[in-house]
């Protein structure tokens, strides 16, 4: 019988494990265009109400067992109360400092372009810093929930602080799907970049840069994180200027025409490769 039990703790822990490496992504991406404007808000805790951080839905729906990208807003001086969520979550700072760790670790403040993953079960605390502070969180499955630490568990993940000045950038001459004379870098953050697998990076683009992104997979969504870029799916559409925060998808074999007057960063999730040129 103990060994029965001991087999069965053992199949858990498993599942917990991989509960976060999802390879692929069910629900394909659309044409659609988010922008900074005209995004939904609610609270990230309802329970909580204005003592919650603010909530922009990008795509998805995080109170349903789903992938979802959203938005949140932290006011200056905000800090949570120790707590763990149900399901891992990677974020990158769009505004302000954000800092998220064990409660007792000194404080972190990440800048614009930081990354960071909680994992699910693990109990720790989330601070911002900056007049005006704001993250991008992304996650393979939902509900998004809040619970106390009483319920802290270990599912064989480990959180990551990524500092934006320690991100390895990577230009044309060390990746294949950049045009050589794009001067666009690249620096890749968690999945998998093996063929039709779920992965996501961060596109640098230089200011100037007039060119498109052809989506060669079921689902592309992309992340305005700094700069600014105009964007159209053909010529003949109306062009909108995304701002940080901003979002848009786009379905198989789109391509989408971007240009930049200054230095924009894109977070990209995707099930697969895409072409800049």
């Amino acid at each position: 019988m103990k060994n029965y039990f001991i087999l069965i703790l053992a199949i858990l822990a498993g599942v917990c494990a991989n509960a976060q490496t999802l390879k692929t992504d069910a629900a394909k991406s659309i044409n659609e265009v988010v922008t900074a404007d005209n995004i939904e808000w609610g609270w990230l805790n309802p329970l909580r109400g204005d003592k919650s951080p603010a909530a922009g839905k990008l795509w998805g729906d995080r109170t349903k067992n789903e992938p979802s990208g959203f938005l949140v807003k932290f006011k200056k001086g905000f800090s949570s109360p120790p707590h763990i969520h149900n399901i891992t979550y990677r974020g990158v700072v769009i505004k302000g400092l954000l800092h998220n760790d064990d409660k007792k670790a000194e404080k972190q403040w990440l800048p614009t372009g930081s990354y960071w993953q909680q994992p699910a079960g693990g109990a720790h605390i989330t601070a911002a810093y900056g007049e005006d502070n704001m993250a991008f969180l992304d996650i393979q499955e939902g509900p998004y929930l809040v619970k106390p630490t009483s319920e802290a568990f270990d599912n064989g993940e480990r959180p990551v602080n990524v500092d934006k000045t320690n991100l390895v950038w990577l230009n044309a001459n060390d990746i294949e799907w950049v045009a050589e004379k794009s001067n666009v870098q690249t620096t890749f953050l968690w999945g998998s970049h093996k063929e039709k697998q779920l992965r996501a990076t961060l596109l640098k683009f230089p200011a100037g840069f007039n060119g498109s992104i052809k989506n060669l997979s079921p689902n592309f969504r992309a992340v305005v994180i700094s700069g600014s870029l105009t964007h159209q799916f053909t010529k003949k559409d109306a062009k909108n200027i995304l701002e940080p925060g901003s979002y848009f998808g786009a379905e198989q074999n789109a391509t989408s025409i971007i240009s930049t007057a200054k230095e924009t960063v894109l977070y990209i999730r995707s099930n697969g490769d895409y072409e800049v040129k």
